[in-house]
C-alpha cells in the first residue's frame, strides 16, 4: 500500500514516548500517523492527505490488548479498505475491526457525516425551540399574552419535536456500537 518514499525525522521525546505510544494504541492508528497529524496541526496544514483519519466510536481502553496483523488483499480490496475507512474517518485498523463488530454505521451504507449532520439539523431546531420557550415565559411574566399566544403552535409541536430528536439521537448512537453489546459491556469496554 506504500507508493511513496517516506521522509524521516528522529525526535527526541525527552519523556513523552509512552505516553504517545498509549494514545495511538486508543485511537489504532500508529505513532508514525499520530505524530503527523500533530504536526500537519501544528503547521496549519489540516488537509486530509496529511491527516489520518481516526476516533469515532472504535477507540479502546489501553489496557485492551491488540495484535499487528497482516493480511493480503487484491489491489481492488485494498482501496475499498483505504475508501471505506476514509469515509468513516477511521483508521484503516479500526474501520476494519468496526466491520468485524458489524458496527450498523459501518455496515448500513449510511454515511456517518449524512447521520451527524441530520442529528446537527435537530440539535439547531431545538436551540430555537428553547429561545421560543424562554420568550414565551418572558412575555407571559410581562401579560402579554397576545404575543404568548403567537408561540401556542410551538408549545403544541414541542413535545414531539423533542421525542424526535431523542429518537434521533439515541439511534445515531446505538448505531456507532457493535451488535449484540450491552450498555454495561459498552461501558467496561471504555474504561
Amino acid at each position: 500500500m506504500n507508493t511513496h518514499q517516506p521522509d524521516f525525522v528522529s525526535v527526541d521525546m525527552r519523556g513523552l514516548k509512552a505516553a504517545l505510544v498509549e494514545r495511538a494504541q486508543i485511537e489504532r492508528v500508529s505513532v508514525s500517523v499520530l505524530v503527523r497529524r500533530a504536526v500537519a496541526r501544528e503547521l496549519g496544514m489540516g488537509g486530509a492527505s496529511l491527516q489520518a483519519k481516526s476516533g469515532g466510536p472504535l477507540r479502546f481502553a489501553p489496557d485492551v490488548s491488540t495484535v499487528k496483523l497482516s493480511i493480503r488483499l487484491t489491489t481492488d480490496e485494498a482501496d475499498r479498505l483505504v475508501a471505506g475507512a476514509q469515509s468513516a474517518g477511521l483508521s484503516r485498523g479500526a474501520y476494519l475491526a468496526g466491520l468485524v463488530a458489524e458496527i450498523p454505521f459501518l455496515t448500513s451504507g449510511f454515511k456517518r457525516s449524512d447521520q451527524l449532520a441530520e442529528l446537527a439539523e435537530t440539535n439547531a431546531h431545538l436551540s430555537s425551540l428553547s429561545r421560543n420557550v424562554h420568550a414565551l415565559t418572558r412575555f407571559l411574566t410581562l401579560g402579554d399574552v397576545p404575543q404568548a399566544l403567537v408561540y401556542r403552535d410551538m408549545l403544541n409541536r414541542l413535545d414531539g419535536d423533542v421525542r424526535r430528536h431523542l429518537s434521533q439521537a439515541a439511534a445515531l448512537l446505538a448505531d456507532l456500537h457493535p451488535h449484540g453489546h450491552t450498555a454495561e459491556a459498552r461501558r467496561r469496554s471504555y474504561r
